[in-house]
C-alpha cells in the first residue's frame, strides 16, 4: 500500500507525520502498521523510515479537531527498535513543537501572520499544547536566528505553553502519592522522586548512583545503563504500567529515568564549555533504555515543575531564584520559563525549532484496510 507522510524534525527529534485518515481504520492495526513503515523491529531499521536511534523512531497522527477550542488532535508513538512494540502511554514534546507547523501546511489550520497560534490536544496525555508559530506569506516560516542545542544551524522560533501539565500519564502529580520513594536495588536502597507533568519522569541523584552528573551518552556503560534500568523499570510497576520484570518490554517509554546533579562546569558532545554559572542544574535522561543525546522537552517541563516542589530529590539539586530555569544537558543548555499565577505554577513555556524535511509516500509491506480509499 502506498500512503501519503511527511517526515518532519521537531527540536531535537523526528518522526513521521500522518493523517490520522490514512491509518488503518482497525485501532488494533496501528502498531503492526507503525512497525512495518519504521522497519521495527531491527537495530538498523533499514527496510523502514526509522533512523536506528529512538529520537528518530516516532510518529505523530493528526487530525482537525470537532472540539471547542481545539485546532488538531494529535497522538504520538514511540516504535521500538529492537522490540514488536509501540508504546502510546506519554507524549514527546520535541515532536509536539512540528504538529503546529505541519497542521498549517496541511491546512488543518489557517495561517494568520504574524503568529498563528495552535490549540493541539494531545490524545496520549489528554493536555492542551498550544504552539506559537511563525508564518509569513501564508505558509509556515523556517528561516530565522533561533538556535537549540543538539540541532544544526538555526530556524524561527516556536514557543510551545504546557497548561496544567500535572498528572499527564499517571492522573497524579506524584503517581505513588509520596514525594520520596526508596527502590530496592543490587547496590543497595536508593532514594527517587516519580513525578508525573507533561510526562512521568523518576528522578535520581547522580551521586546515588555512582556517577558524576557530567557524563556524555557514549561514557554510559552497559553495566551502568542496566543498573539505570532496573530503577526504572522499578518505578514502571510503581506507576502500575507494568511488572517491574516485564518494564522494559511493556513500557520502555515511561516513567523515563533522570539523573540529576548540581550545577558543574563540562564540556558538552560538541566540545563546547558549559560553565556551572550558566546553569541551575545538570540533568541526564534515559531515553528507551539508552542515554538521551539532548533533553526530552517533556522531561524538562516535569524537571522545571518538580524544581517548584518541596522535600523531593531536587530539593537538594536545584535552587530556584526566578521563574526561568537552566537545565544542562548533553548538547547544552536548555531554557524553560514558568508564568506563575497567585503562586502557583499557571503554564511551563519552551522555545523550540521545527521544518519539514519530506512529503510524499510511503510503501507498506503488508496490506491494511483504510477509512478511506488509497492508491
Amino acid at each position: 500500500m502506498r500512503i501519503p507522510i511527511a517526515v518532519m524534525r521537531g527540536g531535537t527529534s523526528k518522526g513521521v507525520f500522518i493523517n490520522y485518515g490514512d491509518m488503518p481504520e482497525d485501532r488494533v492495526l496501528w502498531d503492526s502498521f507503525l512497525l512495518d513503515i519504521m522497519g521495527s523491529p531491527d537495530q538498523r531499521q533499514i527496510d523502514g523510515l526509522g533512523g536506528g536511534n529512538s529520537l528518530t523512531s516516532k510518529a505523530a497522527i493528526i487530525k482537525k479537531s470537532d472540539i471547542d477550542g481545539i485546532d488538531v488532535e494529535y497522538t504520538f508513538a514511540q516504535v521500538s527498535i529492537e522490540n514488536q512494540l509501540v508504546d502510546f502511554k506519554g507524549n514527546c514534546g520535541n515532536i509536539s513543537s512540528a504538529v503546529g507547523p505541519y497542521a498549517i501546511e496541511q491546512g488543518l489550520v489557517a495561517a494568520v501572520a504574524p503568529v498563528t497560534a495552535v490549540r493541539i490536544f494531545n490524545t496520549n496525555t489528554q493536555k492542551v499544547i498550544i504552539a506559537e508559530v511563525e508564518v509569513e506569506d501564508g505558509r509556515v516560516k523556517t528561516e530565522g536566528q533561533c538556535e537549540i542545542p543538539g540541532v544544526p544551524g538555526t530556524g524561527s522560533p516556536i514557543y510551545l505553553s504546557f497548561t496544567d501539565a500535572q498528572g499527564a500519564v499517571t492522573g497524579k502529580l506524584f503517581p505513588t502519592d509520596n514525594p520520596i520513594d526508596r527502590i530496592d536495588t543490587r547496590n543497595g536502597p536508593i532514594d527517587v522522586s516519580i513525578i508525573d507533568v507533561a510526562n512521568p519522569l523518576v528522578f535520581v541523584k547522580a551521586e546515588d548512583v555512582g556517577l558524576t552528573g557530567s557524563e556524555l551518552p557514549h561514557e554510559f556503560t552497559a553495566e551502568k545503563l542496566a543498573e539505570l534500568e532496573e530503577i526504572r523499570s522499578a518505578a514502571a510497576e510503581m506507576c502500575l504500567f507494568s511488572t517491574k520484570e516485564e518494564a522494559t518490554v511493556k513500557s520502555p517509554a515511561v516513567p523515563k529515568l533522570t539523573i540529576i546533579a548540581p550545577p558543574e562546569t563540562y564540556f558538552d558532545v560538541n566540545g563546547v564549555e558549559r560553565k556551572a554559572d550558566g546553569m541551575d542544574c545538570r540533568i541526564r535522561m534515559m531515553s528507551m533504555q539508552k542515554p538521551h543525546q539532548a533533553l526530552a522537552i517533556t522531561g524538562a517541563i516535569c524537571t522545571t515543575a518538580g524544581a517548584f516542589l518541596k522535600d523531593t530529590v531536587l530539593s537538594d539539586v536545584i535552587r530556584v531564584e526566578n521563574t526561568v530555569l537552566r537545565l544542562g544537558h548533553p548538547s547544552g543548555i536548555i531554557e524553560t520559563k514558568v508564568d506563575m499565577i497567585a503562586g502557583h505554577i499557571g503554564n511551563i513555556k519552551v522555545v523550540r525549532t521545527a521544518r519539514m524535511i519530506l512529503e510524499g509516500f510511503v510503501y507498506t509491506k503488508q496490506n491494511y484496510v483504510y477509512s478511506k480509499s488509497l492508491a
